[in-house]
């Protein structure tokens, strides 16, 4: 059964509002598919925009960080716009006017939440490991108390959210489309690099995470 959000004024697109979606799978499928999102606030009346990890747990979203972070003390007592964006590709046009850029990204508005359960909290960090890095997490040191104690895990609902995305080939002028030049779609994607090892490294790295990301996006 498919869940549409509903639109939110937050989350109305008015320009090409016709690449927008409210679906539910959709954006759930494009949370899953990155790990690093662009979270902006307000603090002293000034904006901020600050990168961090993310991942998606059902009907969630959770960050974390250190308990000094201002970021994090800040979002859980005001409203933020979290950002998730993949570029899938340069659109070249044969017109400088027309090229474009092939994108997906979701805007989520909301107030994240502090996880204090102690049993949540350590299920949350082993997501974050289980979703980036799969089948690393039986390998290393799980979090001890002090680590733990450390650090606050947050979490937005995903209720106030919207996709927007462009794909397919350049949009020329028909004046323009006898001009001599290439034109098309550079394909870009995210993958994965040969693994560097530390001189004191033991074993094998588990290569379930590496492929993972060579399918997921």
């Amino acid at each position: 059964m498919t869940t549409t959000l509903a639109p939110h004024p937050a989350t109305r697109v008015r320009r090409h509002p016709e690449r927008a979606s409210y679906d539910r799978a959709a954006i759930d499928a494009l949370l899953d598919a990155h790990w690093v999102c662009q979270i902006a606030f307000v603090h002293d009346q000034l904006p901020h925009v600050i990168p961090t990890a993310y991942w998606r747990d059902g009907d969630y979203v959770y960050i974390h960080g250190s308990n000094g972070s201002r970021m994090l003390n800040m979002l859980q007592d005001g409203d933020s716009c979290t950002n998730i964006t993949l570029i899938d590709g340069m659109v070249l046009a044969r017109s400088a006017f027309s090229h474009s850029v092939n994108y997906r990204s979701v805007n989520l508005y909301g107030r994240y939440q502090a996880v204090t359960d102690a049993v949540h909290k350590a299920e949350a960090f082993q997501k974050f490991f289980d979703v980036i890095l799969p089948g690393r997490w039986p390998e290393v040191r799980p979090p001890n108390h002090k680590e733990t104690a450390a650090t606050t895990v947050l979490r937005l609902p995903i209720e106030q959210a919207v996709l927007k995305a462009r794909s397919g080939g350049p949009k020329d002028d028909q004046e323009d489309l006898t001009r001599p030049c290439w034109a098309g779609v550079l394909p870009f994607s995210f993958h994965s690099g040969a693994a560097i090892a530390e001189p004191d490294a033991v074993g094998d790295l588990n290569l379930q995470a590496d492929l993972r990301w060579r399918q997921r996006w």
